[in-house]
């Protein structure tokens, strides 16, 4: 059984179908990738499979049990974290800070001082460790303003595991970032997905195509393959799209 599936997914705004009968798997422990042309669905797909928006119609499975219905909160709490294309990070809040505020430790104390919080050597021991696995140890008290776009994304990554995730999804990680910050990132995923099943989102094909154990393609809002890297290169549907150069 897949770790998170979606079967048979619809979704319109209005007149117009973005997703049509859209299914997906994502086995645990694997890298997935989700690519297509601008305007193919991808972004929706992904507010559909976090909770962000409900289908119109079709199934959302996280370990066989259903999430369709229930609010992005609690998804996030049963085991899915997101990242999203333009980060949402505390400008005004250290590295650390960033992480311990989005630890459910401490989302399930908010109510006490803010202050008490950098008192628990708890909480700090597990925002420390978070910022080891992303390569942001030892610089925990710099301002997150102060960091480069590339360690920003690493941040904001950080602070989609400090929900202890069960998948994680990726939402066009690149965007923004130069060759050298992309490769740094490229790596970051190897070093994650030891950890963590993750679904990445991307226009950018060669990065994906490094790091992805399987790739769907959506186009039209529809599903159009499926496959391994060296699979996709081959599919004449691949070839016949705009994404058939970029493969």
């Amino acid at each position: 059984m897949a770790l998170f599936e979606a079967r048979n997914i619809h979704k319109r705004f209005g007149a117009r179908v973005v997703l049509e009968d859209i299914s997906l798997s994502f086995e645990e422990g694997q890298v997935s990738g989700i690519m297509g042309p601008n305007g193919a669905g991808k972004t929706t797909c992904f507010h559909v499979l976090t909770g962000r928006h409900a289908p119109d119609r079709g199934e959302i499975l996280l370990q066989g049990r259903s999430i369709v219905s229930l609010p992005p909160q609690r998804v996030a709490r049963l085991g899915v974290a997101r990242s999203f294309q333009i980060m949402n990070l505390f400008d005004d809040s250290t590295v650390l800070e960033n992480i311990v505020l989005a630890l459910p430790a401490f989302r399930a104390r908010r109510r006490k001082l803010f202050s008490a919080a950098f008192a628990d050597p708890g909480l700090l021991d597990a925002a420390r460790g978070i910022l080891d696995q992303v390569g942001l140890g030892g610089r925990e008290w710099e301002p997150s303003v102060s960091l480069s776009y590339g360690d920003r994304r690493a941040l904001e990554i950080g602070v989609a595991l400090a929900a202890q995730p069960r998948v994680l999804f990726l939402d066009e990680p690149t965007s923004g970032l130069g060759t050298e910050a992309t490769q740094n990132l490229a790596q970051l995923i190897k070093r994650l997905r030891q950890r963590y099943t993750i679904v990445i989102i991307e226009h950018d094909m060669r990065f994906l195509f490094q790091l992805a154990d399987r790739i769907s393609v959506i186009h039209w809002g529809q599903v159009i393959a499926e496959g391994t890297p060296e699979q996709l290169r081959a599919n004449k549907w691949v070839q016949r799209s705009a994404l058939g150069e970029l493969a």
